[in-house]
């Protein structure tokens, strides 16, 4: 880069559960900046979380965390062009690009579900992301598949 690396903002934890990761799951799930809107979805998925889910003892954050974390990968591929080839590289993913990636995939496969109001859609993709299901988590599976398939051109690393 020609500047110096853009310095990190803080983020401030959320108001109910005092958790810098929240805010940073709302600030993903807002649309045109209407950040009280989406803690309001985030907090009712949550409810509904909390009303379906089957171990009593976890608290729905919890089950959130929990969900977060089975859908976070650990390689990706990345494109790289040696010689005339474009070769897919297998590499391992910063902690950071893991949750971003985490929660993309969660809140853009939650959008894409069938229920009827968003909090439900996020809630069942929570769920099943919790039981090691639904989409975000087979999108992780792809991922490592990929990177599985491509591990002979890890050599050529960058």
């Amino acid at each position: 880069m020609r500047k110096r690396k853009a310095k990190k903002r803080p983020l401030l934890p959320d108001p109910k559960f005092n958790d810098q990761l929240v805010t940073r799951f709302v600030n993903m799930l807002m649309w045109s900046g209407k950040k009280s809107t989406a803690f309001k979805i985030f907090y009712d998925a949550l409810d509904i979380v909390e009303s379906k889910k089957q171990d009593k003892e976890k608290s729905s954050l919890d089950v959130w965390k929990e969900g977060l974390s089975n859908v976070m990968p650990h390689v990706e591929v990345r494109s790289r062009r040696i010689g005339g080839a474009t070769f897919q590289i297998p590499m391992q993913i910063r902690a950071d690009r893991k949750i971003s990636l985490a929660i993309k995939w969660l809140i853009g496969f939650a959008r894409k579900r069938n229920e009827k109001s968003m909090a439900q859609k996020l809630a069942a993709e929570i769920l099943a992301a919790e039981k090691e299901e639904g989409a975000a988590v087979k999108k992780k599976a792809d991922t490592h598949k990929m990177a599985e398939a491509n591990k002979a051109f890890s050599h050529f690393r960058f």
